[in-house]
């Protein structure tokens, strides 16, 4: 075997170890960051939290980057920095911002985990209006989870313990954030996914504080409990540092119908963790909702996976062998 294919070999396997461990990031911690969420903002104010939390952690990475590659690296473009600030608002601010403050309404990180799992679905609506025709297996499947969808806002919408606009805010949330995963590889943005990750949450960070000031939060450091500083500072290093760089790593090197799978793990992450931890129900409605909306999920990106054509040539070239 010459030298080229050897380090060839060992760039795939690289690559294939890096993308299994970047989807186990974002399977596990990101079902885990629903429960962190209502930790954190039983004593936190929800927008400031959450604008800080992203703030701190792109302030930490720009630093680690600067210091592996010197300020050079962060440069970027003004069309460039435009296109960061357009998925900031689409993913820290409406996306996760919406959630965070849902939760500080009173979903529960469960049912909430399982709304958000609807992305994919979202994904794929948007992809239809742009002119995409999906195998009639996708249709099917995006029919079951908008089904599943609709039979958990109906069954908790009716006499529950928390109010019905935090399960509308958490849809929404899930529409902003599955526009900002379509809309993202037609933007011009930095070449490096972690300078972009950098950006998305300063930027992202810096208006939830705005926000949030502006509606008039407050921050008192002292009236927190420890409980809530743990899983703030749990959100920063994990939620925010490691799973939000980790999925937009995968947005870069991954199919979209890949990365689209941790909606399908994470509410199961997240309802186990929330019925520990938090004693949340886990009622026959929640459960069969969730079962529908997991399966329809699965249905979908099981029908958007690529499909591998046979080679003539049984050889591989060095772009079939190369990771993307």
């Amino acid at each position: 075997m010459s030298t080229t294919s050897r380090g060839t070999e060992r760039s795939v396997s690289s690559g294939g170890i890096f993308l299994v461990v970047a989807l186990g990031i974002v399977y596990i911690v990101w079902g885990s960051t629903y429960l962190a969420i209502r930790i954190m903002v039983e004593d936190m104010p929800p927008l400031l939290s959450a604008g800080a939390r992203f703030m701190l952690a792109g302030a930490v990475l720009a630093a680690i980057l600067a210091a592996r590659g010197g300020l050079a690296r962060l440069a970027v473009t003004r069309a460039e920095l435009l296109s960061c600030a357009a998925l900031a608002m689409l993913l820290p601010v409406l996306g996760q911002g919406s959630v965070t403050v849902a939760e500080n309404g009173g979903a529960p990180s469960g049912l909430t985990a399982l709304l958000v799992a609807v992305v994919p679905l979202w994904v794929l609506l948007y992809r239809t209006l742009s002119g995409q025709r999906p195998a009639r297996l996708t249709v099917y499947g995006v029919l079951l989870g908008f089904a599943g969808l609709v039979l958990l806002l109906v069954s908790n919408g009716v006499d529950a313990d928390f109010p019905f606009w935090t399960m509308i805010l958490v849809v929404l949330a899930t529409m902003s954030w599955a526009f900002g995963s379509w809309y993202q590889p037609r933007l011009k943005l930095p070449r490096d996914p972690f300078v972009l990750t950098v950006y998305e949450m300063l930027i992202g960070g810096a208006v939830l504080m705005v926000a949030g000031f502006g509606g008039g939060e407050t921050i008192d450091l002292g009236a927190y409990s420890s409980r809530s500083w743990m899983a703030w500072v749990y959100l920063v290093v994990f939620g925010s540092l490691i799973a939000f760089s980790a999925y937009v790593w995968l947005l870069h090197s991954a199919p979209v119908s890949l990365v689209a799978t941790y909606a399908y793990v994470n509410p199961v992450v997240a309802v186990a963790l929330g019925w520990l931890v938090l004693s949340e129900d886990v009622t026959t409605p929640i459960v069969v909702g969730g079962i529908v909306v997991v399966l329809a999920v699965a249905v979908v990106a099981g029908a958007e996976r690529p499909r591998r054509t046979p080679r003539p040539n049984p050889e591989p070239t060095p772009e079939a062998t190369t990771c993307r």
